[in-house]
């Protein structure tokens, strides 16, 4: 077995570091960063919070936009076995401040641009957190300036007094929340390494590669699907702190970017804002998305483009689960492939049995690329993972050949005259109607059947639609059953920061239709690196 030092995502810098110290890491904005000068960059801040009295085990909260001291931070706790903790910089003052007690963080690096969120937060008696740096300019008086303190740190190793083991915890990533309060999942060094290594595999990366970063680095995506198996393999990351559509396509034609993986929501954005013809995209050697649903409509018009798309598929708590080999993508449309290398996973039925091919269960999953748990919620980690397997909510089924298709989430499910109805199913085909952009099926309460669809529905710009059409649509391609009995139309869907649609939100809204009109619309004008 591999010791701690062997998958410490620290080490792996340092190493680069002195093999290629002159290759470039990453490009953010306008700058760039050699392998050397991350680590020592990293190497510096690792000073700093010792000198901050952070030491093993304790936990450091970012809320910084995507950027070098990002990437900084956790590389420096990797080294000195301090906790990175994320946070969503689109979360709310109270929502920040439940994480920073949850984990009971002790420092919080922040953007100084979020010095109104943060201030308030310095009062509450309840925070643990005893010390504040301030990235960029016009950083508050209270919190210390993190180029400064840089500065004035030495850039050696770190020596340290307690060893790091591949089963400590590495970090703290609090799932999205999309029902109740957001859990802690506690991801370890040796979880970390093996999620690297698997998307290595499946993206077949090496150090010739450069590898643009789509999602915010908050998110498991973000972190550990794109930016940390590029630095393992010493490839050159490509970091924006925001994207709009064009800019995508323009940074994959200038930095000739070889590996692209965005979420289905930006491929979309991208297909209607902008001319592909008019980019140079021949440096792509592989597309990936995941992380939401994603329409094989949409699949099919990239691949009329000339751009095969494959998918991959996970959760904060396992990070990726499966993919798609991209050989395979063109004939597997629409499947999100075969486990992961480093992982096993079955798809099994209420009683724990396997189920055959063609058959709906829960997909189960074990192996290195498990979370340890949920900080502080030993129930919550006890419920999750039984005998060993992680069971991860997602129903899904397998072809003979043992692809894998999902086909809802457990608790997205309704039951509507006693037959199971799956949303996704219904969602697929509304998907190809060219006036719709996107789609959420929900289950109402009804005093005959138990339960019901509703369809809420966002519309493409400058479209519209009414009820009776859009059930017309839809009347003859699914059993009766399954039907939506109410419509309503939406500006846009409330979504996680991952892209996942906040179906408990829409439950809360009235159940009837809506009268017949143009939509709104949907917000296409700027994307942010998510």
């Amino acid at each position: 077995m591999m010791d701690g030092q062997e998958m410490n995502v620290g080490g792996w810098i340092r190493k680069w570091g002195l093999l290629r110290p002159q290759k470039t890491a990453l490009l953010f904005e306008d700058g760039s960063f050699t392998y050397r000068e991350l680590n020592r960059r990293a190497n510096q801040l690792c000073h700093l919070l010792l000198g901050m009295g952070i030491k093993k085990g304790d936990r450091v909260a970012v809320l910084l936009h995507n950027g070098h001291p990002y990437l900084e931070v956790l590389l420096a706790l990797s080294k000195i076995g301090g906790l990175f903790v994320p946070l969503n910089w689109r979360l709310a003052g109270p929502e920040i401040e439940f994480i920073l007690q949850d984990s009971g963080s002790q420092v919080l690096i922040f953007e100084s641009e979020f010095t109104g969120t943060v201030a308030p937060l310095r009062s509450r008696p309840n925070l643990s957190v005893e010390a504040y740096l301030a990235v960029g300019d016009s950083g508050p008086v209270w919190a210390k300036g993190y180029e400064e303190g840089l500065f004035a740190s030495p850039a050696d190793e770190p020596s340290l007094l307690l060893p790091i083991r591949d089963e400590d915890p590495h970090m703290i990533m609090y799932t999205s929340g999309t029902t109740g309060v957001p859990k802690g999942a506690v991801l370890s060094h040796r979880k970390t390494f093996f999620n690297v290594l698997n998307a290595a595999i499946y993206y077949d990366l090496s150090s010739q590669d450069t590898v643009l970063v789509s999602r915010p680095l908050f998110h498991s995506g973000g972190l550990l699907v794109q930016a940390l198996p590029a630095l393992y393999k010493g490839a050159t990351l490509i970091l924006r702190r925001r994207f709009q559509s064009h800019e995508f396509l323009e940074t994959i034609e200038k930095h000739r970017v070889t590996v692209v993986e965005m979420a289905g929501t930006v491929y979309q954005f991208i297909l209607q804002q902008c001319d592909l013809t008019q980019y140079d995209l021949r440096s792509v050697r592989c597309y990936f998305t995941g992380g939401e649903r994603i329409s094989v409509a949409m699949l099919k018009e990239y691949s009329e483009k000339g751009i095969i798309i494959s998918q991959i598929f996970g959760q904060t708590e396992t990070s990726t689960l499966t993919y798609l080999p991209y050989g395979e993508a063109a004939r597997k449309m629409g499947s999100v492939g075969l486990p992961v290398f480093h992982g096993e996973l079955k798809i099994v039925d209420r009683t724990g049995q396997e189920v055959s091919s063609g058959e709906i269960g829960e997909i189960v999953v074990r192996g290195p690329i498990v979370m340890s748990g949920y900080w502080k919620q030993p129930g919550l980690t006890v419920k999750a993972i039984r005998k060993g397997w992680l069971h991860t909510g997602d129903l899904a089924r397998k072809d003979e050949e043992g692809y894998i298709y999902i086909v809802d989430r457990e608790k997205d499910m309704y039951i509507s005259g006693g037959e199971n109805v799956y949303p996704a199913e219904i969602e697929k085909i509304f998907f190809t109607h060219p006036k719709i952009f996107d789609v959420a099926i929900i289950g109402v309460p009804d005093e005959r059947w138990g339960e019901v669809g509703k369809a809420i529905i966002v519309l493409k710009p400058g479209e519209c639609m009414d009820p009776e059409e859009v059930l017309e649509f839809i009347r003859g391609k699914i059993a009766k059953y399954k039907m939506p009995k109410y419509v309503e139309f939406v500006e846009e869907l409330p979504k996680t920061s991952s892209g996942k649609i906040q179906k408990n939100l829409l439950k809360m809204r009235p159940i009837g239709c809506t009268s017949p009109g143009p939509s709104a619309g949907h917000r296409i004008n700027e994307q942010t690196s998510a």
